[in-house]
């Protein structure tokens, strides 16, 4: 299939130790190695894109690299016998965007075995509509899951909801029956995370505020917290007997500071949910059940779109706590 040749890249380069994004005009040949070509259609902005690209967290450790740990897009060449030039594809993980070229520029080439055939039901944009954010999101609620947390044993936190992965676990959760209480600091969002299906907003400093007590009064009988730090010790103190919590960020902190206590005597756990080198077949459960019971429609209502040349813009934004919902980067506009 043809393809640019030069493309058009993000990249970022480290010049005597200042790290800055400027958009690059590469010929082909600079691909990093891999078995399928893919040009790519869209990509999107999770956490971890705008901590690489504004340098606020050390992401990237190795120079140039183009980030973007997500990508949809169509097969252009195929060294492997699982892909074919013309099949649609999507990648999420797998250190792309971290250690290996990634999704802001139109062409990656990558391994095939980090490739997925894109899922019934969805196109190209909807798959980055959910991308690495949403994906992560259907981990934590199959993590609740596997621990014993259905929609009759009590209500779930949704920690950070305004983000990419609070924003799809609180639509997942509502969709499945689940009763949601969605924890933000931003006043104005209310109504917003209202009209993705939570019934109650927790105010986060709530979460957050010091406490001498290794326990406090059951109020969830799950959670999903992105944020860490103290939030995510406040709502260890309040889980119900036998809750779960599955932890995917640390957008409120690294430490946590907590006692035994709701883990000895009220059996909690504590799940850590990583979606980056997530096997295969359980990429492919999770991007099934997404395409069947995530309301698309909500989801397009909350997503961005944006090009490739606005995408340091929206890292800023996205670091400063002033973006909701989605952003998917269309890299050929």
């Amino acid at each position: 299939m043809p393809h640019p040749d030069p493309f058009r890249a993000l990249v970022l380069e480290n010049d005597g130790g200042t790290i800055h994004a400027a958009i690059r005009q590469l010929p082909v040949r600079s691909l990093p190695e891999g078995d399928v070509l893919v040009s790519v259609a869209y990509s999107s902005v999770n956490y971890k894109d705008a901590l690489a690209v504004t340098n606020r967290g050390k992401i990237v450790r190795r120079f140039p690299m183009v980030p973007g740990i997500d990508f949809s897009g169509v097969v252009a060449e195929s060294k492997s016998t699982r892909f074919a030039p013309g099949d649609p594809v999507v990648l999420t993980g797998w250190g792309v965007g971290e250690e290996h070229w990634g999704g802001f520029a139109q062409l990656a080439r990558v391994k095939a075995d980090w490739l997925l055939p894109l899922p019934n039901g969805l196109t190209l944009k909807t798959a980055m509509s959910i991308g690495t954010a949403g994906l992560t999101a259907m981990f934590c609620v199959m993590a609740l899951e596997e621990h014993g947390v259905r929609p009759d044993k009590g209500e779930v936190l949704v920690t950070g909801a305004t983000g990419g992965v609070g924003c799809v676990a609180v639509m997942l959760l509502a969709k499945l029956g689940y009763r949601v209480a969605a924890s933000t600091g931003k006043a104005d969002a209310h109504e917003f995370l209202k009209s993705l299906g939570a019934q109650k907003i927790i105010d986060r400093r709530e979460l957050a505020a010091p406490s001498d007590k290794p326990l406090e009064s059951g109020r969830w009988a799950g959670a999903i917290d992105s944020v860490g730090g103290e939030t995510l010790a406040g709502l260890l103190r309040h889980m119900h007997r036998d809750g779960c919590v599955a932890a995917i960020g640390l957008a409120g902190g690294a430490e946590l500071h907590t006692t035994v206590y709701p883990f000895i005597l009220r059996a909690v756990s504590l799940v850590g949910v990583s979606s980056g080198n997530a096997s295969i077949d359980r990429r492919q459960t999770a991007w099934g059940r997404l395409s069947r019971e995530l309301p698309l429609e909500t989801l397009e209502r909350i997503t961005r779109t944006t090009r490739l040349d606005d995408l340091p813009a929206w890292c800023e934004q996205m670091m400063d706590g002033k973006t909701r919902g989605r952003v998917v980067i269309d890299v050929n506009a």
